[in-house]
């Protein structure tokens, strides 16, 4: 029989030379991620999805190595100054904001915590940071990059499908805060007159369709706007009954019948994500992560919305039309 000396000996040598097997009995620590959502969980189901599988993909599995703390505005930005507050006193590891609002909340709330953004309109505008390349701070991400050159591509794209459009308005709320002096200085290259329309809340939609109709408007234009994207399905629907042919900035529009869409894809930026939160919780820096600039905008039409705006949509753009939606 082996005395307990000996025994005691052989487990040494055993634990010195299976350092590997020694480690894996060691439970992983597990991280914080707090993401600030704009909208409700209904209403961002599928984007929280992307984030979660682009998550498990590097091997992160929510619940266990990972918890993710989510908060909802749910269509109030004045929530976010609060919900950035709570995740900094959560102690997060990094904070994910879904848009360029909250971002500028959560930088507000911190210079230490690592920020994630997604969808940012134009960060460097906002002072997110110093610059695409070299982010410089506490901030890093993806930016939609919404550009003067892609806001006149929206405005030519709704151009070419109504060929005698003049008079265009742009629905916005108080959270659409750049980009507005690009629509018109496009507006003016193509010969349109663009004007801009306010809601604030809810109630307000129906009064401003009302109005846009009365006014004669040709058409509709919907930035990439926190509220307005929490209310799509409706803002959709009075598009339809008012009739008023509309271009979206961002495809979710489209799926809930929308005219059409030209936009980046919003989940593939959750999913990309997921990317930049993988590397800082393995010791990257923000400063040093470059943002990242969508790759390819895409035009999506959904045909039955057209006929029932009575639209023949032209053939040389059904062509260039990354997705129809029948």
């Amino acid at each position: 029989m082996m005395d307990r000396r000996a025994f005691i000996s052989e487990l040494a040598v055993a634990a010195v030379l299976s350092p590997v097997a020694a480690h894996a009995q060691t439970p992983a620590k597990t991280r914080h991620v707090g993401v600030l959502m704009t909208t409700t969980p209904a209403a961002a189901a599928h984007v929280v999805a992307a984030f979660a599988d682009g998550l498990k993909a590097l091997g992160h599995v929510e619940g266990k190595d990972v918890v993710i703390e989510y908060r909802w505005a749910e269509g109030r930005p004045e929530r976010f100054a609060e919900m950035a507050a709570d995740l900094v006193r959560q102690k997060v590891d990094v904070i994910v904001a879904s848009s360029q609002a909250p971002a500028l909340a959560a930088k507000r709330a911190t210079t230490t915590i690592p920020i994630v953004m997604v969808n940012a309109t134009d960060p460097v505008e906002a002072g997110l940071v110093a610059s695409l390349a070299r982010p410089g701070g506490n901030v890093t991400g993806l930016s939609q990059q919404l550009t003067s050159e892609i806001r006149a591509k929206q405005l030519q794209l709704l151009k070419e499908t109504l060929p005698r459009v003049a008079r265009v308005a742009v629905l916005r709320s108080p959270a659409t805060t750049v980009g507005l002096r690009e629509y018109e200085a496009a507006g003016q290259t193509l010969k349109l007159r663009v004007l801009f329309v306010e809601v604030r809340g809810r109630d307000d939609l129906g009064p401003a369709f009302t109005a846009m109709v009365r006014d004669r408007f040709d058409a509709l234009l919907v930035p990439g706007d926190t509220f307005l994207f929490t209310e799509r399905q409706r803002v959709a629907e009075l598009a339809r009954e008012h009739r008023l042919p509309g271009m979206y900035s961002l495809r979710e529009f489209t799926e809930a019948g929308g005219l059409m869409s030209y936009s980046a894809r919003i989940t593939e930026q959750f999913r990309r994500a997921a990317v930049y939160v993988d590397k800082i919780l393995r010791g990257a820096r923000p400063a040093t992560l470059p943002v990242e600039s969508p790759s390819h905008y895409e035009l999506v039409i959904n045909l039955k919305s057209a006929k029932a705006l009575g639209l023949t949509i032209p053939s040389a753009l059904l062509v260039r039309a990354d997705e129809l939606i029948q």
